[in-house]
Parts: structure tokens; sequence; C-alpha cells
């Protein structure tokens, strides 16, 4: 009974997001532009709900709460480096990152760096979000398969080939509006089951008394320090994961630099939010489910800690709520996956078919929209193989995981691209072979720069845990300091010389400083969002409201009803906005006094 109830949420879920797709479909076959960063013509919200919903995938409900139940407050390192460095975005970069109007990320790096570099990152960004994505896929394969008892390579195949489909049906319109809904699905679902992981436990206070082994330290913990040393490292490698030139897709598509900002804000408030609710359940489950590590080991194995989440839910939460947790983990991957799939393909057509193998000839935007469409399937299909490869790689956990692949292959691709936007004067070689230089690091840190060297060279016996914390410090100060130092070191061999390529780069900086703004009007796009996602925010309410009739006890019918009514508020709010905006519109009335008089009739 219980794994029907959960299939069928899944499956309303599935048919849900893919109304998604079809109702943005049409918005994104204007252009290539309209398909691979919507056309530069997007509201904030929805750019702040993407950029937040792109920081976040299953691994957070699988890996992370790993890492929440066994070590306590420390599992929230990466996360608060997200707020930090979404705080800098929205301070700095977010803006910036809207003002170098281009369509795609590499062209950005072509207008930095020169067109050489343009092509080197393209084929190192490309297989790189395919790894990212595997990892992500694969997170969410493993939870699927505990859930419906399936072999977790068919459900690999399944779950991505679900996920292709969704991406390719609207570019990025319906990747940014997909991932604005299925945010208000993670925050519902998970304030729901924090709410009720703090009633269980008897409140905050006795969460944190009865976490064992200490809730601040966790146990296996001798060396206290290395916490706040490894919160700090973390704020670093975040600050430059989010904001670099390969991330600036998340700001193309705002409408302009305001938007943008408000954008990142918008994200740096969900993330700060979302930094301690979604750990709830986990840190409570260590107290009062301490078997909750093994109770999915026959389908997870050694991965088995992943599930506790799942766990919490099957235990404390109603009938119906793992589908839903099932279905705010496809929202999770879905974001993470689908923006992976939207880019490349922009990556690709913009940086590789257009100007390489097609320069000699005119392409037409049906063209390119037909070869991008047709890069997210090949890009797809190399994602799934790629989470079945790492499904291979039993004795790491997914948090092991996912910290290595991002500091052993992406922070040598990012170092580059982050600080090339700060430091001006570089050789054109500076780019690509600082790359060359952290894949060196990184095989060093592989090779013989490990923990144990560092313990033998202290003469100090680290836990298991320590060494697994030293790991990821040592990793992210050596790519700091050498693979970062070696990129400000080519300033002493740059020589400014009067070509092509740095009057790109002069232009770029200029660009840079100087804001995009729009008409303060609505535009026919702004009240198409509005409408189109209120309706759609609205249709999911009802489907929440539906949940009412699974057999609950009272308590539970009333969570399902607080969700429901939740999302059922934002929808009609959206819907009400557009119908102002349209009148408004009508009337040659500037956006921003629509805004004002909404605040004036709500207050009163």
């Amino acid at each position: 009974m219980n794994l029907d109830i959960n299939a069928a949420v899944v499956l309303a879920y599935f048919a849900f997001m893919i109304g998604i797709g079809l109702a943005f479909r049409k918005m994104a076959s204007n252009s290539a532009s309209d398909y691979f960063r919507g056309g530069g013509k997007m509201l904030w919200w929805m750019v702040g709900a993407s950029a937040f919903m792109t920081q976040f995938s299953a691994w957070t409900f699988t890996g992370a709460a790993g890492k929440a139940y066994s070590d306590g407050l420390a599992a929230i390192a990466v996360f608060v480096g997200n707020v930090i460095a979404y705080a800098v975005s929205w301070a700095w970069f977010s803006a910036r990152m809207r003002q170098i109007r281009v369509d795609t990320p590499t062209e950005g790096v072509r207008r930095r760096f020169g067109p050489g570099n343009e092509q080197f990152f393209t084929w190192v960004i490309i297989p790189l979000s395919v790894i990212n994505a595997g990892v992500w896929l694969n997170s969410l394969a493993i939870f699927v398969s505990a859930v419906f008892k399936v072999d977790i390579v068919l459900t690999i195949w399944g779950t991505g080939l679900v996920v292709l489909l969704i991406s390719l049906l609207s570019g990025a319109w319906g990747v940014v509006a997909s991932d604005f809904v299925q945010s208000l699905i993670v925050a519902v679902l998970s304030i729901a089951c924090a709410v009720v992981g703090l009633i269980a436990v008897g409140g905050p206070g006795e969460m944190v008394a009865n976490f064992p082994g200490g809730f601040v330290t966790g146990p296996d913990m001798n060396y206290p320090l290395l916490i706040v040393g490894t919160f700090l490292f973390f704020v670093v490698k975040q600050m430059q994961s989010i904001n670099n030139l390969q991330e600036s897709y998340r700001f193309l598509s705002a409408k302009d630099s305001r938007h943008a900002r408000k954008a990142a804000l918008m994200a740096l408030g969900m993330m700060l939010i979302g930094s301690f609710i979604w750990f709830v359940p986990p840190w409570v489950s260590a107290s009062l489910m301490p078997d909750a590590a093994s109770l999915h080991a026959v389908e997870l194995g050694a991965k088995a800690a992943d599930g506790v989440y799942l766990a919490f839910a099957e235990k404390f939460m109603p009938l119906g709520t793992v589908g839903l947790l099932l279905a705010g983990l496809f929202a999770a991957t879905m974001s993470s996956m689908d923006s992976a799939l939207n880019r490349n393909s922009g990556i690709f057509v913009r940086s590789f078919f257009k100007p390489i193998l097609a320069k000699k000839r005119d392409v037409t935007d049906a063209q390119l929209l037909r070869v991008g469409q047709l890069v997210t399937i090949v890009n797809g299909i190399l994602v799934i193989l790629m989470a079945q490869f790492f499904q291979s790689l039993k004795h790491l956990s997914l948090f092991d995981l996912m910290m290595q692949v991002a500091t052993l292959l992406q922070s040598p691709i990012l170092v580059p691209l982050f600080f090339g936007v700060f430091v001006r004067r570089t050789p054109k070689w500076a780019p690509w072979a600082t790359v060359v230089v952290g894949l060196c690091v990184s095989w060093m840190l592989v090779s013989w720069l490990k923990p144990a060297l560092l313990a033998e060279w202290l003469g100090i016996a680290f836990t298991r845990r320590e060494m697994a914390d030293l790991s990821v410090m040592i990793n992210i100060a050596a790519h700091l300091v050498l693979t970062g130092g070696f990129f400000c070191l080519t300033t002493l061999f740059y020589k400014r010389e009067e070509t092509p390529v740095q009057r790109e780069t002069d232009a770029f900086f200029a660009d840079l400083e100087r804001p995009e703004l729009s008409d303060d009007r609505p535009t026919e796009a702004d009240l198409h969002q509005r409408s189109k996602l209120g309706r759609i925010v609205t249709v999911g309410g009802v489907g929440m409201l539906a949940m009412l009739l699974i057999p609950n006890p009272l308590w539970g019918r009333m969570t399902f009803l607080l969700c429901a009514l939740a999302v059922l508020a934002i929808g009609f709010a959206l819907t009400r906005s557009a119908r102002i905006g349209r009148h408004d519109r009508e009337a040659d009335v500037p956006i921003r006094t629509v805004d004002e008089r909404m605040t004036v009739q709500a207050l009163r």
C-alpha cells in the first residue's frame, strides 16, 4: 500500500514537470538565445530560485544528510560557504556577470582571454559538467532504488531518461521555470520534515543535547580546531565555485543588472534558512534512531548511511511523504542536471559548432536549436553512463565522492575563471597553463601530499574523520596557494600588445562595469512568466491538496494541508500580479509602481 502511494505521487510529479516543460516550450523556440539563456528576459525571482536550486541536488538529502547524521553541525560547512559566496555575489559579482553581455559562459571566456582559451575551456567544462551531473544522478538513483526495491542501474537509466526528456523540451525557460516550482516543493517538504522532527525529539535543545558525541564537534574529533579550519576553507572553496565565469550562466538569463542582484540576494536568503532546516531530520535521527544508518544496508550496502533521510521519513512522516520526498529529490537533481545539460548544449553550439564547424556557412537559429537539442541528448546519455560508473565505486561515500570531484577536478578549472575577473594583466597563455598546473597539483595531492603524511610530520594520530577533513583542507589550500599563486605570478610576464584579442579584453572589462538596465514597464515576457507560473504553481497546490485523501491521522493530513495552502498562496500572488501588470501595461504604468501598489494594498 505504502509503495503504491509513493509511486503514485512520483508519477504525478513526473507528469507535472513535463507539463512545465510543455508550457514554456513556445517561449524557447523563438531563437537560440531564448533556448540557451531565456533571451536575458527572466525576472529575479525565477533566476534566484534557479541559482539556489543549482547548488542543491539529491546529494543534499543523501551524502550530506549522512554526514550530518554522523558528524553533527560540521555538515553545514559547505552550505555556510554558499551563503557567504552568494553574499559576495549580491554585493559585486552577479550584476557584473549579467553585464558581460553573452549567451554562454565560454563566450565570456573568449571576451576575457581570447578564442584559444574559449576552445580550451569548452572542452574542459563540458566533461566536468558530465562528471558532476553523474554524481547528482547517482545520488538520486540510490534513494529511488532503496524506496522501490529495484536494481540501481535500472533506476539510473530510468530517472536519467526522465530528466533528459524534461531538459530537452523547453531549454532555459523550462529549466528555470521548473527550478522555481521545484524550489517550492523542496522548501515546503524540508520545513514540514524539520517541524515534525523537532516535535518528535522535544525541541532544538533536546536535539543538540542528545546528539551522540556532541552536536558541535561530533564523534571521533580530538582536535576541534579542525572544524573551524573546515568552515574557513569551505568558504574559500564555495567563493570560487559560485563566483566565476563558468557559473555566470546563473545570471546571464536575468532581465538586467538589478534583477541579477536581487536573484543573488534571494539565493542567499534561501540558502541561509535551508542550511539549518535541511539537516534537522538527520540530526534528530542520530539520537532517536541510532540504527538509521543500517536500515537500508541491503539495498545500499556500504552507502547505507546515505539513506538516513529516507529512514526518518518512513518512521516519522505521514504516508505519502516518502513519495513527496522522492519528488523533492527529483526536483533537486533535475535542477542541477538540466542546468548542466542546457549550459553544455549552449557552450557547444556557441563556442564550437558555430565558430569552428559552421564558420564558412550561414546557420539559422532553427539549425542552432536542432544542434543544441542533439547535444543535450548526447550529454544526457553520457551523464547516465557516468552515474553508472560512480555506482561501481562502492568504497566511497557520496559525501567523499562529491568532495573529491569538486576539489581535485573542479578547482584547477575554476581558479583562472575566478581570478581572471579581478586580475587583469595576464598573458594569453595564463588560463590554460594554470589549469595544467592545477591538474599537476591534484596529481600531487593524490600521489603523496596526503593527510597521513602530515600526521607523520606532526607525530599525531588523527581519527578517520579528522583525516577526511584534513584531506579536503589540504586540497583547497594547495589549489589556492599553488594554482592561484601561479595564475597571479603570470602577471610578471604580461606585455600589452594592441591586438584584436586585447581590444576585446578591454571591452570586456568596460562592459563589466557598465550596468545593463531595462525599461521599468512590464513586458509581455514578464507577464507570461507571472501568469504561466501562477497557474502552474496553483495546479501544484491542488495536487498537494489531493494528498489529503491518503489515509493518515489528523496531524498527517494537516501537514499536507498547510503545505498545499502555502503553495496555493504563492500561485495566487503570481496570478494576481500578472493581472495587475497587464492592466498597468495597457495604462503605461511602470512595473515599479505596480509592486509598490501591491505592497500598499497588502498592508491595508
